[in-house]
C-alpha cells in the first residue's frame, strides 16, 4: 500500500513539473521576444480574457520574476521525484527481500 502511494506521489509531482517546465519554457520565450523590440513598440499583456497595453520594461520585470519563480518550484519539483524515486526503489528492494524467503520455501 505504502508502495502504491509513492507511486501516486511520484505520479502527481512528475506531472506539476511538466506543467511549470512547459509554463517556464513560454515565459523564456516571451522574455526573448520582448528582448528583441524596443520601447517604443506597444506590448500586451494577457488578463484574463483580455488584454492590456503594459510597459515593455515592467513586463520584462515580471516575467523574470515569475521565470526565477519557476526555475525555483522546478528545481524542488526535481528534488522530490528524485527522493520519492529513492525510498520507492528502497520499498522495492524490501518488498523483494521479503519475498525471496518465500518464493524459495515453495520450490
Amino acid at each position: 500500500m505504502r508502495l502504491q502511494q509513492l507511486q501516486q506521489t511520484l505520479q502527481v509531482v512528475v506531472t506539476q513539473k511538466q506543467q511549470l517546465d512547459m509554463e517556464l519554457s513560454e515565459t523564456e520565450k516571451a522574455l526573448s521576444e520582448l528582448e528583441k523590440i524596443s520601447d517604443d513598440i506597444p506590448v500586451y499583456k494577457s488578463v484574463g480574457s483580455i488584454l492590456l497595453k503594459a510597459d515593455r520594461q515592467v513586463l520584462m520585470g515580471e516575467l523574470k520574476e515569475r521565470k526565477e519563480l519557476l526555475n525555483t518550484r522546478v528545481t524542488v519539483l526535481g528534488k522530490q521525484e528524485d527522493k520519492t524515486r529513492e525510498r520507492m526503489k528502497e520499498l522495492q528492494d524490501r518488498i523483494q527481500q521479503r519475498l525471496k524467503p518465500s518464493g524459495s520455501a515453495a520450490t
